[in-house]
């Protein structure tokens, strides 16, 4: 893909529904009983993994364009997969998975592509092995493919070293299957849709701080879910936005769960003009339309309790930083390290390429923002997120660039260039 400095950014859009909901969508409604129909279902490569995975387990799903009828079986209601269970490029569907799979009366195992077999997966190994699941790292790396065997699970109160939404969700769904209450502690709050979630499908489920509880043995049922828009999507065109001289657009339908807006407190503490419009926060996930005009941007500090709120959007944050006045500083943030790339690497490495001035850390990165930005080849390393976040610094920057092996959008946004073309009229 090759992209150039652009005119003003108009219009309106909706961004396609959010992905942590929509994978969410699948596997709560494949163990509740009857019919769960989601509206505005991400069909990104990731959630369609899901979707096979749950398919290979006797569930059957439908799908017609962005809506999906998931017809559960209960919480006892799988079947053993015929064929090893594939999740693509998808941690989510990968981590998540693991804790149903932990608690399940049959054996299976989990892969995926060359990036999952390298993420970590000691991280949700450990605490399933403390409930009582077998769980193991075939190549004996800590990473996929894992082998499950299923087992009876025992509930435990976990102290999880890091505030990931994956491995608290991994426990909580394991706890599902436990002969007592599970809890999950974290030493800052990640997002939270499997909590309201898995509440909404009838659950017990209590937060107190950052602990979270699940009671065994719920009766789940099937739900009308209407997916928000993804605010991990919307923040590339949010970024484009405030960075494009002259730009106004509307991102209609967006999530704004306190547990994932750290992007909006970021932005607006840097100076940007975004206003909350038409916000609804009747359902089980608040959303609104965002207005968004360019904007001149200045350093700040990113760090702390916010991180887990924004960890997917530190890419296009440091891209936002490279175009800002002054410093910004991110930290607390060695969880990008891990990602489907090493994303402190990779975002500098890039970064510098179109001449920005950028130093790495061991969890974070320092930028002093305010040089101009040059076009340049850029190597995603296969991310996503760091395909659209260059896609955004190219239409602010002098020149050509050059985003390699593009299509690796199809992870979570299928339609993200024509999105962004058609806002540039």
């Amino acid at each position: 893909m090759i992209l150039s400095r652009s005119q003003a950014l108009r219009g309106e859009l909706a961004v396609p529904g959010d992905k942590s909901i929509s994978h969410r969508s699948v596997m709560f409604g494949a163990l509740a009983n009857g019919l769960t129909e989601a509206d505005h279902f991400l069909t990104g490569a990731d959630c369609l993994s899901t979707i096979a995975c749950f398919r290979q387990m006797g569930i059957e799903i439908e799908q017609q364009e962005d809506t999906v009828r998931i017809h559960g079986k209960g919480l006892h209601g799988l079947t053993r997969p015929q064929a090893i269970l594939d999740v693509g490029n998808s941690g989510t569907t990968t981590r998540l998975l693991s804790g149903i799979l932990a608690g399940q009366t049959f054996d299976s195992v989990l892969t995926g592509d060359d990036s999952i077999r390298k993420r970590p997966m000691k991280r949700i190994m450990t605490p399933l092995t403390q409930m009582g699941a077998d769980i193991r790292s075939a190549g004996g790396t800590g990473c996929a493919p894992l082998e499950i065997h299923g087992s009876r699970l025992r509930g435990i109160h976990y102290l999880s070293p890091v505030a990931s939404a994956q491995v608290k969700s991994c426990v909580l769904l394991a706890g599902l299957y436990a002969d007592g209450p599970t809890s999950v502690t974290e030493p800052a709050i990640s997002r939270n849709h499997s909590e309201l979630m898995l509440r909404y499908f009838g659950a017990d489920v209590r937060c107190s701080g950052a602990t979270a509880t699940i009671a065994p043995e719920p009766t789940l049922n099937g739900q009308k879910i209407n997916v928000p828009g993804d605010i991990s999507s919307a923040a590339y065109f949010l970024a484009a936005a405030l960075l494009v001289p002259g730009s106004e657009i509307l991102l209609r339908n967006v999530g704004i769960n306190p547990t994932r807006d750290g992007i909006l407190r970021v932005c607006q503490a840097m100076g940007a003009q975004i206003d909350l419009i038409n916000v609804d926060s009747d359902g089980a996930e608040p959303c609104a339309d965002l207005l968004v005009r360019a904007s001149s941007l200045h350093g700040t500090t990113v760090e702390g309790a916010i991180i887990p709120t924004l960890i997917d959007e530190l890419p296009v944050i440091a891209v936002l930083a490279s175009f800002a006045d002054g410093t910004t500083v991110i930290r607390d943030a060695a969880e990008l390290k891990v990602k489907e790339s090493d994303r402190i690497a990779v975002v500098t490495e890039n970064l510098r390429r179109m001449g920005a001035d950028v130093e790495p850390t061991d969890d974070g990165m320092v930028i002093h923002g305010g040089k101009p930005l040059h076009g340049a080849v850029i190597d995603p390393h296969l991310d996503h997120r760091i395909a659209m976040s260059f896609a955004v610094a190219a239409l602010a920057a002098d020149g050509e660039t050059t985003i390699q092996d593009a299509d690796c959008v199809r992870i979570s946004y299928p339609e993200f260039y024509e999105d962004l073309a058609r806002l540039q009229g």
